[in-house]
């Protein structure tokens, strides 16, 4: 499959502020933005029909090995975000590329990457090269996006 615009494809979540992840300012306490990325993955592995739960069932387990978070404004409670995720790699690591925005601006509030790889749950060898099953789940899911 061929990238576009340094990306295989892109997979959106919308997300409200909860008033337990401000802080006394009312604005979202940075920790949470990890939070929004997981929900964000989340989504996008549903929609690819290979969750967690499926990860662990072909015996690997996916553990972020680096992540980058860029903050550039403030999220605060109540606001509407929409959190693009963009799948950068697949082949030897799971990497995603993250900007969340205002829904109602279009602004963007916070740029961020995260790295997964594969372990084997049994050895907790960390695999060179995506499981198969995992490779196969994305180009389907990259096939009917065409």
């Amino acid at each position: 499959m061929r990238r576009t615009e340094s990306a295989y494809c892109s997979h959106f979540t919308d997300i409200t502020v909860p008033f337990f992840d401000v802080d006394s300012m009312f604005i979202v306490w940075h920790g949470h933005y990890v939070k929004y990325l997981e929900v964000s993955r989340c989504a996008f592995l549903s929609a690819l029909q290979y969750d967690y739960t499926v990860m662990r069932e072909h015996g690997f387990g996916w553990p972020i090995i680096k992540m980058d978070l860029k903050y550039i404004r403030p999220a605060q409670f109540g606001q509407k975000l929409q959190v693009e995720l963009r799948l950068l790699e697949y082949e030897t690591y799971l990497k995603c590329g993250y900007i969340i925005r205002d829904a109602a601006s279009n602004e963007k509030l916070t740029e961020a990457t995260t790295t997964q790889a594969a372990v084997n749950i049994i050895s907790g060898e960390m695999q060179l090269q995506t499981p198969e099953s995992w490779q196969t789940a994305v180009r389907r899911y990259l096939a009917q996006k065409q």
